[in-house]
């Protein structure tokens, strides 16, 4: 196409988008209309053909990052990378106006699945947290604890704006004042708003502080990290994945290194342990393989802190697990096999068996793999045993349980920190753990008893002498409210730096 021909057809397009009065092609036009204004950072012009022909000279080049917001922006979700590559070859070959005529032009066939009205906000200069997890689940263990934490300080101290995704998992949103109250506080699980306005990032900051696994979104993340012109970061967890594969659901390994396939465009990685942070490390040094250099990592412990709970959660501990009965032994956790609760179980039984006197209590919702443990657990029940779970919980409930427990058993496999044994030792009481990893790492300062997870007996030992050992229940305790703290608000500061503030 010759370059006369190529602006009558501009101009044409121009025109027709001028005509449009709604729907597709008005929709169409207020898009182009934002896309050009946010690539030449001032305002568009007014005319459909000085819209168009702005947009083919800043396409011209066949820069992948102005091809990545075109199509983010006139198609109203984030692209994945074979798009911008298909288009930005397009534009090489046969020029812009070819290879994005369709998305001015639009169809309801290349739109579909009601995007085709949707609006469309680009937002630079901003900070975008990614909390479509958190914002939807009452569950209050592991990374929604950690999120909630962390993203309440920042809300409270930075200028953020909270998003999640569409219901297809294609585009990023602004939360709804339910979702937000969720994604903070917790609570109910608060209905979705709908999909019809839609934010892209562009030289600005998103922060993903929760685990991303769906394929959609991971994809979309990917091409995001590469080519929005903006900083971005992750809270690091874990490696688990990869590590103790065996230890994880269906399908998981393939949506993590999926995760990761996006994580490693990124630019910083806040670990939650030394030991997550060399998981991530180890990760990173085998890109060199693919040319990549991979994100910085910098391990951030997590604190150890707990709420004071206040007399109404205490009371309410008191009467729902009895603890005036009998000691209250508590596992914090998700029912998957990784967390060890079988063995603790097992061990549990052991100590019964061997004359202790004490209730086990299990926080923490069900996950792939549980249907053993649920079984288990009724078996006990039936012989008499004194073994409970609950789940979706207040925090001002979790604070009093970890107050009045005798102690906390968290023999866990493989824990990128292991968040029950630092709130467990910040509230004074004794716990059971592993003996590597992140766990020793938070128990260097005493306050739990270290065991090898795959010794059922050495878990069963552990627990005979919290209950049944005053003195040395005493001893660890004193140890526990000695250890050293970390506050939230110390946390939250620490990796705000390193993810959003810090600039090298």
């Amino acid at each position: 196409m010759t370059t006369a021909t190529s602006d009558t057809a501009a101009a044409e397009i121009g025109r027709t988008l001028d005509r449009a009065s709604g729907g597709r092609r008005a929709a169409a036009r207020a898009r182009l209309a934002t896309l050009v204004g946010a690539l030449r950072g001032s305002d568009a012009p007014g005319s459909g053909p000085d819209l168009v022909q702005a947009l083919l000279t800043e396409l011209a080049g066949g820069d992948p990052a102005t091809v990545w917001l075109t199509l983010a922006v006139l198609r109203a979700e984030l692209p994945l990378e074979a798009d911008v590559t298909t288009v930005r070859r397009a534009v090489e070959l046969d020029g812009p106006l070819a290879a994005v005529r369709p998305f001015l032009l639009p169809s309801r066939g290349l739109l579909g699945r009601g995007r085709e009205l949707r609006e469309v906000e680009v937002v630079t200069g901003a900070v975008l947290v990614d909390v479509q997890h958190t914002a939807h689940t009452a569950l209050a263990t592991g990374i929604q604890r950690v999120a909630r934490q962390t993203v309440r300080r920042w809300d409270e101290t930075h200028r953020i704006t909270l998003v999640g995704w569409t219901s297809d998992n294609r585009a990023i949103r602004r939360l709804s004042a339910d979702e937000e109250r969720t994604a903070l506080h917790g609570g109910d699980e608060p209905g979705r708003p709908g999909d019809r306005r839609v934010v892209v990032p562009w030289r600005s900051t998103y922060v993903l502080p929760e685990l991303a696994t769906e394929p959609p979104r991971t994809a979309r993340m990917l091409a995001l990290a590469r080519w929005s012109r903006s900083r971005t970061g992750v809270i690091g967890f874990d490696c688990v994945p990869l590590t103790s594969a065996e230890t994880t659901g269906p399908g998981m390994g393939s949506a993590f290194a999926n995760n990761l396939a996006a994580v490693r465009h990124m630019d910083r990685v806040a670990a939650i342990s030394a030991a997550a942070a060399g998981e991530y490390r180890g990760w990173r040094r085998m890109l060199t393989g693919t040319g990549l250099e991979g994100p910085e990592v910098e391990p951030i412990l997590l604190p150890a802190e707990t709420g004071t709970p206040d007399e109404e959660s205490l009371d309410r501990v008191r009467t729902t697990l009895r603890t005036d009965e009998l000691p209250l032994v508590l596992c914090v956790g998700s029912h998957e096999p990784r967390k060890n609760h079988l063995a603790v179980l097992h061990a549990a039984e052991l100590a019964w068996r061997r004359g202790a006197r004490f209730t086990l209590v299990f926080v923490g919702g069900n996950s792939w793999g549980a249907d053993e443990f649920g079984a288990q657990v009724e078996l006990l029940r039936e012989q008499g045993r004194p073994v409970e779970t609950v789940s979706a919980i207040s925090d001002g409930f979790l604070w009093a349980a970890y107050t009045l427990a005798r102690a906390v058993v968290f023999p866990s496999l493989n824990e990128g920190f292991g968040l029950p044994v630092a709130e467990a030792i910040a509230a004074g009481t004794p716990v059971v753990t592993s003996d590597f990893g992140s766990m020793r790492e938070i128990a260097a300062h005493g306050g739990a008893i270290l065991v090898d997870p795959r010794d059922d007996e050495a878990i069963a030992d552990a627990v005979w002498t919290l209950v049944t050992d005053d003195d040395a229940h005493a001893r660890l305790a004193a140890e526990a409210r000695s250890a050293p703290r970390r506050t939230w608000d110390e946390y939250a500061d620490l990796v705000w730096r390193h993810l959003v503030a810090d600039p090298a």
